[in-house]
């Protein structure tokens, strides 16, 4: 358990992500993921990452829902989920110790890569869909982070930004749902974890409100980039403590 004043820290931590997330369009995981690590074992912070998003998917459904579009999600979301549910399985034959390495390394060559090809397109199509949505599942159920791959897909088809994250945390609902039950058989989610779904919640909804409001203010491109700067200051940082 953590003591009071890491509690305090985690949960605006927590909160923080979830801004920036909601403003990036990664979704929070990119940067939850690494940053719950330094407070808790990988296995565990695969079911609280789980259990912020069914939270925050929630929110961002009932505060973005103008205009999400139903096509893409069934088209992205039913391969995301039969992907998700693969990639939350082979955690169990994984060590936490090799999956900690592969999402440092993960978050900074895809940091690195989406800043460097900062005009890149896919074709839209419902193979880069279908394709889109079994990868980003995969990930996001092994490593408990694929809104960035889902989010590159999801930019090539020219949604508008309440539509782009209607329809992202749609997908990422039945994705969270999806391996939260896996997360919970295979042992990854406690009592003492479902003890703090109401605090998650409260992050959640707030961190999505305040990522709303903030998205409306701030020019999208120049944003992206930051976030994607902060993304690779993640990744380096964990693989730092890797390696110290």
């Amino acid at each position: 358990m953590l003591g009071t004043g890491d509690t305090f820290l985690f949960f605006a931590l927590a909160l923080g992500c979830e801004v920036l997330g909601t403003i990036g369009g990664f979704g929070s995981s990119l940067f939850f993921v690494p940053i719950a690590g330094f407070f808790f074992d990988f296995h565990t912070v695969l079911g609280i990452t789980a259990l912020l998003h069914v939270s925050s998917n929630l929110s961002k459904i009932g505060l973005f829902r103008q205009g999400f579009s139903k096509d893409i999600i069934l088209m992205m979301g039913l391969p995301a989920v039969l992907a998700v549910i693969l990639g939350a399985f082979a955690t169990r034959y994984v060590q936490a110790d090799a999956l900690e390495w592969v999402l440092a390394v993960f978050l900074i060559l895809l940091s690195g890569g989406l800043m460097y090809f900062n005009n890149f397109k896919l074709r839209q199509n419902p193979t880069v869909l279908a394709g889109g949505g079994l990868l980003s599942g995969f990930l996001a159920g092994l490593l408990g982070t694929g809104g960035a791959v889902r989010g590159v897909v999801l930019t090539s088809f020219g949604l508008g930004s309440d539509a782009f994250i209607a329809t992202s945390a749609c997908i990422d609902m039945g994705v969270d749902s999806s391996r939260l039950l896996i997360y919970f058989l295979n042992g990854f989610v406690s009592t003492e974890q479902l003890k703090l779904i109401p605090l998650l919640f409260f992050c959640g909804f707030a961190g999505s409100l305040l990522g709303r409001q903030l998205l409306k203010k701030i020019p999208e491109t120049n944003f992206r980039t930051l976030v994607l700067l902060l993304v690779m200051a993640t990744g380096i940082s964990a693989l730092f403590t890797k390696i110290l």
